[in-house]
């Protein structure tokens, strides 16, 4: 078994620009992402950082195979998934599991959040199976066994939040990406989400790649972090090193650009 879960070769993603479409005619083609290289190891946890277009969410979803790469390789635990059948990516998808960033508009508001856990579940066990493990998700995330009967209508922002990282978890996954889920919380829900997130990468053994424009998220929560502008790997470096020694311009603006703290003598 390679220790590196996810190679990405040569990446690259065009998609039809519809705000520039003629009348007549199909669509100019925009490049998002230009020729991307890097390997994710089992076990990291990775940051994936830039501003908004940067072309970070369209990254994620090239690798979970959600957008098929216009060019390049992406391999998954050893296997070329970046042309494969979407019926013949069943078990690819249990594998590999995103957490989204609107959990609200991600959860089906007329099921309960038993149920929204448990129904991707049954496609491959048991009704009674499923809802039990489901059960054992939403124990893993700190969530009541109440929650199981009510509705996300019915629950915070960072408890939904909560159930898509159970929703994910329940698969049993060897990797999760998590998009911006921190980026509509409140501080004190971002850090009960982070410290979830770090418990469970140690608990379960999991891989993770964690998409945000929050650089001080990042820098608590990763170890290696990707850095990306105008579709293109500006820099790629462990956390701690980029943060002290960034070696590229760019990198040096976003993290001057963290709000810090000002104090105010006057009080």
């Amino acid at each position: 078994m390679s220790e590196v879960l996810i190679a990405v070769r040569n990446l690259e993603v065009s998609l039809p620009d519809m705000a520039h479409k003629l009348p007549m005619g199909r669509a100019p083609m925009i490049h998002i992402l230009k020729g991307l290289n890097f390997d994710v190891p089992r076990g990291s946890v990775i940051g994936i950082v830039g501003e908004s277009g940067s072309g970070k969410s369209t990254l994620g979803r090239a690798i979970l195979r959600l957008i098929e790469p216009t060019a390049g390789t992406v391999i998954f635990d050893d296997e070329d998934i970046t042309h494969t059948r979407e019926k013949s990516l069943r078990g690819f998808r249990q594998k590999a599991q995103m957490i989204f960033q609107d959990p609200l508009s991600s959860l089906n508001p007329r099921h309960t959040i038993l149920g929204l856990i448990a129904a991707p579940l049954t496609l491959r066990m048991g009704r009674a199976e499923a809802r039990t493990r489901a059960a054992e998700a939403l124990e893993m995330v700190g969530l009541p066994a109440n929650f199981a009967r009510r509705y996300p209508h019915e629950i915070s922002g960072g408890q939904r939040q909560r159930v898509g990282i159970a929703r994910a978890i329940a698969q049993r996954p060897t990797f999760i990406l998590a998009d911006e889920i921190a980026s509509g919380l409140d501080v004190s829900s971002q850090a009960v989400i982070l410290s979830l997130l770090q418990d469970l990468v140690r608990d379960l053994g999991l891989t993770l790649a964690f998409i945000s424009h929050d650089l001080s998220v990042v820098r608590r929560l990763c170890d290696r972090t990707i850095v990306m502008e105008g579709g293109k790997i500006v820099e790629d470096a462990g956390t701690a090193a980029l943060f002290t020694r960034p070696s590229s311009d760019y990198t040096r603006a976003l993290i001057d650009a963290i709000p810090l703290p000002v104090v105010d003598q006057l009080w």
